[in-house]
C-alpha cells in the first residue's frame, strides 16, 4: 500500500522543505512569539510593495493568509486567546505608517480593495516553527489569477522560499473561523507627516552653505534639519517657520528646494522649483509646487542653486 503523498511532494517541493530519515535539522525549533508573527507579517507586507508596485503607484497585498503548525496554531487560540486579533490590528497600524512614508515623498498610494483581511490556518504537514504566507490583492474572490505566490520558511534552513501554486491547493490548510479577522480600509494617510514624526526634537540632517555676498562674505550658515520636510527659500521668503532654511541670498529663489526624509527607506529626496539646480554635478528637473518630482539625496551631496550658491548636506 502506497503512503498517501505529502502537500509538499503534491506540488513538486518536497525536497526544498522536508528532510529525509538522514537529514539531521539545522537549526532548533524556536518557540512561536506573537512578536514572531507580527514582524513575519510586516515583512511580508514590506515584501509584498517592494514586487508589486510599479512606476510611482504604490501596491499592495489586503489578503494575509498566515500559516502555521497545528499545535502552534492551537497554542495561540488555547493559551493566547485574541492575541492573533491584536496582531492584526497592530499590523495594519503599521502598515499606515509605511504607506504614509510612501505618500510623503509623492508616491499615489491607492488600495485596490476596502478591506483589510487575515486568516490564520494550519496545516498538518507543517513541523513546530514552520511559518507560510499566501498573500492577495483583493480578498473572498476578487483576485482572479490561476496561482498564487506562497512564501514559506522551512524550520531546517530558516530561510524564506517563494513559489507559485494553484487555488486548488488551498483546499490542504484547514481554516478556523475564530482565525479570520476583517479590518476596514481607512482612506486617512497623512500626506503632511513633518510635524508628526519627529516633533522638532531629532536632528536628522545637518545643511551648510557660505554666501558669495558681502555682508556675509566668509560666514558660514548652518541649519539643522529637524522636520520630516523642509523647505530651502531665499531672501525674498516672507515666512519664518522653523522647517524653512531661508539663505539670505537673491540667488536663491523663494521657495527653491523642498527636501524630505523617508523614516521607511530611511533617504532623503528633494524637489526642486527654483531655475536651476545641480545635485552633485546632475541637473535636477525643475516640478510644479504643486506636483513636486522627487529626486533622492544622499547625505554628503553637495547642492549648487542657480550656479552660485553651494549647499552641503552631512549627517547629523
Amino acid at each position: 500500500m502506497t503512503d498517501k503523498p505529502s502537500f509538499w511532494q503534491r506540488i513538486g517541493i518536497q525536497d526544498w522543505f522536508l528532510s529525509n530519515n538522514t537529514t539531521k535539522p539545522v537549526a532548533k525549533v524556536q518557540a512561536l512569539t506573537p512578536d514572531t508573527v507580527y514582524k513575519y507579517i510586516i515583512d511580508k507586507f514590506k515584501a509584498s510593495i517592494a514586487e508589486l508596485s510599479f512606476a510611482e503607484r504604490i501596491v499592495f497585498y489586503h489578503e494575509y493568509i498566515i500559516c502555521l503548525n497545528t499545535d502552534d496554531y492551537r497554542a495561540f487560540m488555547d493559551n493566547k486567546n485574541g492575541l492573533l486579533g491584536l496582531i492584526a490590528q497592530e499590523s495594519v497600524k503599521m502598515f499606515y505608517e509605511i504607506l504614509n512614508e510612501y505618500a510623503a515623498v509623492g508616491k499615489r498610494v491607492e488600495p485596490s480593495s476596502n478591506k483589510w483581511v487575515f486568516r490564520f490556518v494550519s496545516h498538518p504537514d507543517y513541523k513546530q516553527g514552520d511559518k507560510g504566507f499566501i498573500g492577495k490583492l483583493m480578498p473572498d474572490g476578487g483576485q482572479k489569477q490561476e496561482n498564487l505566490r506562497v512564501t514559506f520558511i522551512p524550520r531546517q534552513t530558516g530561510l524564506a522560499q517563494t513559489f507559485d501554486i494553484s487555488n486548488e491547493i488551498l483546499k490542504d490548510f484547514i481554516f478556523y473561523s475564530e482565525g479570520y479577522y476583517e479590518i476596514p480600509y481607512l482612506a486617512n494617510l497623512k500626506f503632511d507627516t513633518k510635524y508628526e514624526a519627529t516633533e522638532g526634537n531629532t536632528i536628522l540632517a545637518r545643511f551648510e552653505t557660505t554666501l558669495p555676498d558681502k555682508a556675509y562674505s566668509g560666514q558660514k550658515l548652518e541649519y539643522l534639519m529637524k522636520f520630516n520636510e523642509i523647505t530651502v527659500s531665499g531672501n525674498e521668503e516672507a515666512k519664518d517657520d522653523k522647517d524653512i532654511f531661508k539663505i539670505p541670498s537673491e540667488w536663491v529663489n523663494a521657495p527653491h528646494l523642498k527636501i524630505r526624509f523617508s523614516k521607511t527607506e530611511e533617504k532623503f529626496y528633494l524637489s526642486s522649483f527654483g531655475e536651476k539646480t545641480i545635485l552633485n554635478e546632475n541637473l535636477v528637473e525643475r516640478s510644479r509646487q504643486d506636483d513636486p518630482q522627487w529626486t533622492e539625496l544622499p547625505l554628503n551631496s553637495r547642492i549648487i542653486l542657480n550656479g552660485i550658491i553651494g549647499v552641503n548636506i552631512f549627517k547629523a
